[in-house]
């Protein structure tokens, strides 16, 4: 058996690639640190092998999927991602552009691609790492959010498709809400609520998807949170997210 993960090197990523090793399958581990995935190697019990990718760059994903497709991936999981955080108008489009390069465009095609070759031999699973930031509207992270609603959408749809051929290859969706991960350092943001911890999340994404659901939504507060966004009206919950986001880094918003 045998799993490819990008977004390896830390957080939600790490420890999916830890617990798969646990269960039994070789890895094929994906980040821009290499140092960070040789301290993967050295915590996981299977074969891994370390690839060093930037997929902010289309040519790369294209040389990842021609690297590994001959391997054979039971499990696909997209993981790498990152967040912007600040006014529409004032965060910087480059920055942004390279965000959304990774969040979907990336995504999108490791999925195509390797969902063709699940097809193929009518076995496999696909893990999309969303967010709960997909059912909803986020002022202050607006790219982000609208990002990890193509993540969300796109999955449900293929889930469908999937459903209605009757296949045997499986994918789902994680949208886990507040993570204790290097995410939210990097954007310099806190929580208002107690975040879940990535070894919990990852667990509970992976044993989610084997068992073949669609939607994952990981943590009583997140499931409330999930709930409460399809009854309320767009406008309330975007001037709460926007209250929200704000007091996260009132001090440093771009």
């Amino acid at each position: 058996m045998k799993a490819l993960i990008t977004g390896a090197s830390s957080g939600i990523g790490y420890h999916i690639a830890k617990y798969l090793s646990k269960l039994g399958y070789d890895l094929i581990v994906v980040a821009r640190r290499r140092d960070c995935l040789e301290n993967l190697k050295l915590e996981c019990k299977t074969n891994v092998r370390m690839i060093t990718l930037d997929l902010s760059k289309e040519e790369n994903v294209y040389e990842l999927y021609h690297k590994v497709r001959k391997e054979n991936i039971d499990i696909l999981v997209n993981n790498a991602g990152c967040g912007m955080f600040g006014y529409f108008e004032h965060v910087s489009l480059e920055k942004e552009l390279e965000m959304l390069q990774i969040n979907v465009i990336a995504l999108h095609i490791l999925t195509k691609l390797f969902l063709k070759d699940m097809q193929k031999r009518q076995k496999g699973y696909i893990l999309n790492v969303g967010s709960l930031a997909g059912f909803t509207v986020g002022p202050l992270m607006s790219s982000y959010y609208a990002s990890k609603s193509y993540v969300v959408r796109l999955t449900q749809a293929i889930y469908y498709e999937l459903k209605k051929s009757k296949s045997r290859v499986k994918i789902s969706v994680l949208c886990p809400g507040p993570v204790d991960t290097q995410f939210n350092e990097n954007l310099g943001i806190t929580f208002t609520t107690r975040p879940l911890s990535s070894e919990y999340v990852a667990k509970y994404g992976v044993d989610s998807c084997l068992k073949g659901k669609q939607v994952i939504i990981p943590g009583k507060i997140a499931k409330m949170t999930y709930f409460f966004s399809k009854i309320l009206p767009d406008s309330f919950v975007a001037r709460m997210n926007y209250y929200i986001q704000y007091h996260k880094k009132r001090k440093n918003i771009c």
